[in-house]
């Protein structure tokens, strides 16, 4: 994602009072739910298994190490 669409979900979150994740899930099904099915499912996941497996991090530690907000610090004024 870059800043500027950052930015943008940003001050719809402040504006509405609404999370990151429920703008984003809304935009996602918005585009691409009515086109879904459960093969697309099937096969996206077929296609993502062990993909991760060239990371050190395990998911969890990589979820909470963006979680800290170091990756945000730029963003701050």
């Amino acid at each position: 994602m870059t800043e500027e669409e950052r930015r943008a979900l940003d001050t719809v979150a402040r504006r509405t009072g609404r999370s990151l994740s429920s703008l984003i899930r809304d935009a996602v099904e918005l585009v691409y739910g009515s086109e879904r099915s459960c093969d697309d499912d099937v096969a996206a996941m077929r296609l993502a298994f062990g993909s991760w497996s060239d990371h050190d991090l395990d998911g969890a530690a990589w979820v909470d190490q963006l979680r800290s907000g170091a990756r945000l610090e730029s963003d701050r004024p």
